[in-house]
């Protein structure tokens, strides 16, 4: 495994937590207006600062969705999301758009590198759209690749890493912006094994430097190594385990943020 620095997320103690869903639905609806489908049906859900979070379900359950709404890729039909303290259920297009590149860090299965771009040049697109200067844009990606490893492969082209490696990148891409949260859906998908788990393990190193992870994954296996593992089934909440599959109480149970261990 590639040794990943100590390094910290930004100092964001004051909220009480990352991510905090309040009877939280989503709707599709037919075009004559009648329902198609409630993808998510009153779910409520909160996840602390700096947890590690697998969120699981079958085909249907509502995973997707939910991963959606937490990443502000798309709203709620009713119910209250506070994304790092603040309510962003009813922000415009624009506004979610701005709070999703600041709060927000993306790491798909598919490494989504631009091959006529260096590995730098890739780190440095989110600084790019936010109006960064180059040089800072540069230092920041550069800081980026240094904690997954890759400060020797700043000018190298995608083509010229392996897959790990340009997992590892398309991860650098997604701290440099210094996000809240870094939602991770089947980032192992497209690698062999032993490579896949020295990703896992780069994952493990930054939670432990304080960082908070969503990770989507159908591999028991991989929501092992979590923190915590949320199961949605029919758009409810089937179950919420710890990593050793022991159940906690829900945060409504006692009071706090997250639920605890029995």
């Amino acid at each position: 495994m590639t040794a990943v620095p100590e390094t910290k997320p930004p100092a964001l103690a004051t909220a009480p937590a990352a991510a905090r869903l309040t009877g939280i639905r989503k709707t599709y609806l037919k075009p004559d207006g009648s329902v198609l489908v409630e993808a998510l049906r009153g779910f409520d859900l909160v996840i602390p600062r700096g947890e590690y979070v697998a969120i699981m379900g079958a085909s249907g359950s509502g995973k997707s969705t939910l991963m959606n709404i937490l990443g502000c890729l798309d709203r709620p039909s009713g119910g209250v999301y506070e994304l790092d303290g603040a309510a962003v259920e009813s922000l415009d297009d624009d506004e979610l758009s701005r709070v999703r590149g600041q709060k927000i860090g993306f790491v798909f299965q598919a490494f989504n590198l631009i091959s006529e771009l260096s590995i730098a040049e890739n780190v440095e697109i989110p600084l790019l759209y936010r109006g960064i200067p180059a040089a800072e844009r540069r230092e920041r990606a550069i800081e980026s690749l240094r904690i997954v490893g890759l400060e020797n492969r700043v000018n190298h082209r995608p083509s010229e890493l392996s897959g790990g490696q340009q997992q590892r990148a398309a991860i650098a891409r997604a701290l440099v912006g210094k996000p809240a949260i870094l939602m991770a859906d089947e980032p192992t998908g497209n690698l062999d094994s032993q490579t896949g788990k020295s990703i896992l393990e780069t994952f493990e190193a930054l939670h432990a430097n304080g960082l908070t992870l969503i990770m989507v994954t159908h591999d028991d296996r991989i929501a092992a190594r979590c923190e915590r593992v949320v199961r949605l089934a029919d758009g409810l909440l089937e179950s919420d385990r710890d990593g050793g599959g022991r159940t906690r109480r829900r945060a409504a149970d006692h009071g706090s943020p997250g639920g605890a261990h029995p």
